[in-house]
């Protein structure tokens, strides 16, 4: 499906995210330096956490109200929020006036508004495109949103420290431009729900509506199909999530300076910190320039398949990992890594709206997101894992996991076949 054949609603929403992921990726991953300065580094872990938790919640109220209300108000609504945050944040840090808690009250903002916004945009995609365009159209949006994360953090280097405020301020506008996009570019697509009825949101009473969210939930949970989905991305997690947290600790640590290669006289001589870079540039170029390429060349195998063949890779790439110090062999553990990511680009979300209702298509995105954030939760503890039983057993036991993910997947699919004969 070429880019433009594709419906104006995506259109705006890729170019306006676009700018919005970079501006985004230019200060999220100092965020953590900022607040370790400010409060120490056990306060700003704690808040940090919070922050996260916060954001899991957003992101399952958000489902419920996309599907309600409708994917284009919540969407309108969260990025006017993210704006407001962003004008917060900026004069939170402004040449009149410095205030670490303002700054991390608008940042826990920015990451509620921004996990009310994706279920409804997630679902907006399922509800425009062809089962069969769905997987090619989610790459193109994961392909530039791993754009924003190789270049936001690159020109964030030079800009977060010394030009924050302007970076805040940048924000802001680039919010209010995407809220102007969705407000005149997009038009709904959710399914007539309840509001459609003529139901006030004014007139509804909010412990009603807390359970009436249970009880779609409660559905959700009772499909053991997306359950075992839910199950086994979480134990995928553990092993990609790694490349942040544990593989960051190893390679800093355990990977010493040594050559990379030769060029008649001249050698490269990388490791620790700066080669981990290099590792994490490697996974976002392959990403950019891959993903839409693999997920075509995908899309002519079975789905479960390649749900399988990807967790195999993930703990593959673990195995990898704990066998050398290395450098070619952590660049070649990064690599089936990145391989095993981009098998199920696109993949996953055409999946989700395949198994989710069109009425609560909103709600099985956001529960789908559980895989990450739980797997956010647990994937830290790999780290004082490395500590009780050295890296080799640590790389073997994040294999094992992701290994026994590929066996939820085989349960999964297996499944579906019997059930659809």
């Amino acid at each position: 499906m070429r880019l433009r054949d594709w419906d104006q609603n995506l259109k705006a929403r890729l170019y306006g995210e676009g700018l919005i992921n970079i501006l985004y990726w230019m200060f999220f991953p100092f965020m953590a330096v900022y607040f370790s300065d400010a409060f120490g580094k056990e306060v700003a872990g704690i808040l940090l956490v919070v922050s996260q938790l916060l954001g899991v919640l957003a992101n399952l109220i958000g489902g419920r109200c996309a599907d309600r209300f409708g994917r284009k108000r919540i969407m309108l609504i969260s990025t006017i929020g993210e704006a407001l945050c962003f004008l917060l944040f900026a004069f939170a840090n402004s040449p009149w006036f410095d205030s670490p808690v303002l700054s991390f009250i608008c940042f826990a903002g920015l990451g509620i508004f921004n996990m009310l916004y994706y279920p409804a945009s997630d679902a907006m995609i399922a509800d425009l495109v062809e089962p069969k365009h769905r997987n090619e159209v989610f790459a193109v949006f994961h392909t530039a949103a791993s754009m924003a994360i190789v270049i936001g953090p690159i020109l964030g280097g030079f800009l977060f420290f010394s030009h924050f405020f302007a970076l805040l301020l940048a924000s802001a506008g680039a919010s209010f431009l995407l809220a102007a996009m969705i407000a005149w570019y997009v038009r709904e697509t959710a399914v007539s729900h309840s509001l459609a009825k003529g139901e006030s949101v004014d007139k509804r009473q909010w412990k009603q509506m807390i359970v009436d969210q249970l009880k779609d939930y409660g559905v959700i949970v009772k499909d053991r199909n997306f359950m075992l989905f839910i199950i086994a991305g979480i134990l995928i997690a553990q092993t990609f999530i790694q490349l942040d947290l544990a593989v960051a600790v190893y390679v800093t640590q355990a990977i010493p300076v040594q050559k990379l290669f030769s060029l008649g006289i001249w050698s490269v001589y990388t490791g620790g910190a700066t080669f981990f870079g290099w590792l994490i540039a490697l996974n976002g170029i392959l990403v950019v320039l891959f993903t839409v390429w693999v997920n075509r060349w995908v899309s002519q195998f079975p789905v479960g398949r390649i749900f399988i063949v990807s967790s195999l890779m993930y703990g593959v790439s673990m195995l990898i990992f704990g066998s050398s110090t290395a450098l070619w062999v952590a660049i070649a553990a990064v690599v089936f890594l990145t391989i095993a990511e981009l098998l199920v680009i696109g993949l996953q979300e055409s999946f989700v709206s395949e198994l989710s209702p069109k009425h609560m298509r909103g709600q099985y995105f956001a529960a789908s997101s559980l895989r990450y954030s739980i797997g956010r939760t647990f994937a830290p503890m790999a780290i004082p894992l490395a500590d009780w039983v050295g890296y080799f057993w640590m790389f073997f036991i994040l294999g094992g996991i992701a290994f026994t993910g590929a066996w939820v997947y085989h349960i999964l699919f297996r499944r579906l076949k019997q059930e659809t004969g």
